[in-house]
């Protein structure tokens, strides 16, 4: 083909593809013109929406939870295992609250009146809440707990550190019993002693345990010496070497009981108590009646109160919660000569002679802890017997619960129950003694005055032993 068709041919082919795109430009305007306004109208609808939606910010987190357990809340404020690394001290502690699981058991089951609070007060300072657990090393969280120092109360102060931290002492009152006062003095003792030992909360420790001079000077004499001056370095005494690895191990032991055979129950993370004025003298057991509060649970809400009458203590009472509207509420209506009792003590023991013996019967009112075995075994008779006279088909029990407590006559050939006899025959029975046991735990298990159970036991002190075994005794 010559050269002159070609450019021919070529120039038309042009042509024709030229006015092909002009057709599909002209095409795409048109349809792009038509359906604007539609576009437009869609894509601000849509924005406007997105506008009005709430913002999604990735970096929030979710706030924690919180626990319904005490016991949880206690764990998330632990400030002292940092750093403890494997300890023999320690260990040796540990294995024994493993190998002792009711000791902690019993201990938390008395202490679940007060841990709360305790806690609460801790945070309040910012505090390890391992210290909630220094009551159970000191005083299995008893709030009548002796010891030979004449140490009182749940935080176990001597007569001069209560009298120097405004705990008063009287015949009627001893402030180092009372929960709310004790606990305020013990963390104001504790802050004292961190800040006198640079911030070491096992400085501390020691000191509270041993007193701030003689950790001061061990410390004075290990600087002598070139020697390192932290707790575990320190020559203290055989007790003190021993308190601060036990409550370190204690918190351990509760951090993972289950690992450790302990069995913790739930205590409930809410005020057990509220706080309620006062403005005259009142009887505990006048107030108990009024407000259908166990008598018992309240002197161990009040336990500063040694008479049990309201006495150069505090202008206030410690309430369970769910009592304390009723009692404000009959407060405000009662006359002052109503609560206060005119009943005098009698001993259990007396007016019973041979002839009486057949219809003389006690009651027993269940405690935090109790069992029919315990209870059974406490007072010398059968659990069977118990579960009889009671119409009890298990053997589960109720704190505030009353037992009734019959004599044995109708088995002639049987043994008589010990505790309640003839004052024609001064039979008595003996009692072990078990861990965070009192004189006045004791007394209140038999149904006894305190100072029968000290004068039938001359040679028993305030502070008791487990294993030590009691007299109960007719006092006539």
């Amino acid at each position: 083909m010559s050269s002159p068709i070609r450019k021919a041919i070529s120039s038309d082919a042009l042509t024709r593809l030229a006015q092909a795109i002009a057709v599909a430009v002209s095409a795409t305007l048109a349809g792009c013109s038509s359906h604007a306004p539609q576009t437009d109208a869609a894509h601000a609808q849509n924005i406007a929406a997105r506008a009005k939606q709430k913002p999604i910010w990735l970096s929030e987190k979710p706030s924690p939870q919180i626990p319904q357990d005490v016991w949880e809340r206690m764990r998330q404020g632990f400030q002292l295992q940092d750093g403890l690394g494997v300890n023999p001290r320690i260990e040796q502690q540990r294995l024994w609250f493993a190998s002792n699981p009711s000791f902690l058991e019993n201990a938390g089951e008395r202490g679940s009146l007060y841990i709360h609070y305790i806690v609460e007060r801790l945070e309040e300072r910012n505090m390890p809440l391992e210290l909630a657990l220094l009551p159970v090393i000191e005083s299995a969280y008893n709030p009548m707990a002796y010891s030979r120092a004449d140490a009182v109360g749940l935080w176990q102060f001597i007569p001069s550190t209560g009298r120097y931290f405004n705990l008063r002492q009287t015949r009627f009152y001893d402030g180092r019993r009372d929960i709310t006062a004790s606990t305020t003095a013990a963390m104001d003792y504790l802050s004292r002693l961190h800040d006198m030992f640079n911030g070491d909360w096992l400085l501390a420790l020691a000191a509270y345990n041993a007193g701030e001079g003689t950790v001061s000077r061990a410390i004075e004499r290990n600087e002598r010496l070139g020697l390192p001056t932290d707790y575990w370095n320190l020559p203290l005494p055989a007790e003190t070497q021993a308190y601060v690895p036990k409550l370190l191990a204690l918190s351990q032991v509760v951090m993972a009981p289950e690992a450790y055979g302990v069995n913790l129950n739930p205590i409930a993370n809410e005020p057990y108590f509220q706080v309620v004025e006062i403005n005259q003298r009142m009887d505990l057991s006048k107030v108990a009646e009024v407000a259908n509060i166990d008598e018992d649970e309240l002197f161990q809400l009040n336990p500063a109160f040694k008479q049990r009458t309201t006495i150069d203590g505090p202008q206030h009472l410690l309430v369970p919660t769910s009592k304390a509207q009723l009692l404000t509420s009959s407060l405000q209506t009662m006359r002052p000569e109503e609560l206060i009792s005119k009943k005098s003590l009698k001993p259990v023991f007396e007016g019973a002679d041979d002839t009486q013996v057949a219809s003389v019967r006690r009651s027993y009112r269940v405690k935090r802890g109790d069992n029919l075995g315990a209870i059974a075994k406490a007072n010398d008779v059968d659990v069977k017997d118990l579960q009889r006279w009671n119409k009890l088909t298990g053997k589960n029990l109720k704190p505030g619960q009353t037992l009734v407590m019959q004599d044995n006559s109708k088995r002639s050939s049987g043994r008589v129950n010990t505790v309640i006899a003839a004052n024609t025959k001064k039979q008595q029975t003996t009692y072990k003694v078990q861990q965070g046991d009192s004189l006045y735990i004791v007394a209140k298990r038999f149904n006894v005055e305190m100072q029968h159970l000290k004068r039938w036991n001359p040679r028993v002190g305030q502070a008791l032993k487990p294993g030590q075994m009691l007299t109960v005794a007719n006092p006539h």
